[in-house]
């Protein structure tokens, strides 16, 4: 089920943060009236598509603080195993430089409850739990603003890395209907016209475009 318009689960775990600290009670719900958070899943540290996808967050990480958003990732990985992948340089793989909050989903239940984990428990014919598909995160993307609601999610699959300016992209578009009251078209981008949600205002904008 989508969570679209649905108040974010809300979580306390380990995580560390400033690239260098491991808190064990990190909660988004410290950004509740204050920043809006784009908060994203990855599979595992150490591997392949993952640390381009944080390495690229971090470069546009000014954009979304002039913004006032806040951007934390989230991995099924320990916050020691977090905390080393930090540690290591980009030249061996690692992600070193990160300054953003990494959290630790060692038991799954935040990905499951964001509905992102790759499997799900079942029982077996013997009656056993068991894990079905792979324990670990897809690539999910979740925009939750001030006061913690869903505004935008997406989810690729494993091989499949994100465009962060389409983050980007998304961040402005809320911004634009809260300030304007305007809509966005398809293929919005800031600085161009976006159109009132009436049928007259449609019609006034395909006919300018």
């Amino acid at each position: 089920m989508s969570l679209i318009g649905r108040i974010a689960p809300v979580f306390q775990a380990p995580a560390v943060i400033k690239g260098e600290e491991i808190v064990e009670d990190f909660s988004l719900e410290r950004f509740i009236g204050k920043k809006e958070v784009i908060f994203f899943f990855y599979p595992k540290d150490f591997t392949f598509v993952c640390p381009t996808e944080l390495l690229a967050f971090q470069e546009k990480l000014s954009e979304f603080k002039k913004r006032g958003i806040a951007v934390v990732g989230c991995s099924t990985d320990t916050e020691e195993t977090h905390l080393a992948w930090l540690c290591t340089p980009k030249n061996k793989g690692g992600i070193q430089g990160v300054t953003y909050p990494i959290v630790s989903d060692a038991a799954k239940t935040i990905a499951a409850n964001y509905g992102i984990l790759g499997g799900e428990w079942d029982y077996d014919e013997e009656g056993e739990m068991r894990f079905y598909g792979n324990p670990v995160a897809y690539r999910g993307t979740f925009f939750i603003d001030r006061e913690g609601i869903v505004r935008h999610e997406t989810v690729n699959d494993f091989p499949l890395g994100r465009n962060i300016q389409e983050m980007i992209r998304i961040v402005d578009m809320w911004h634009h209907v809260e300030k304007v009251g305007e809509v966005c078209p398809a293929n919005w981008e800031k600085g161009k016209k976006a159109m009132e949600a009436t049928k007259e205002g449609v019609a006034t904008y395909l006919s300018s475009n």
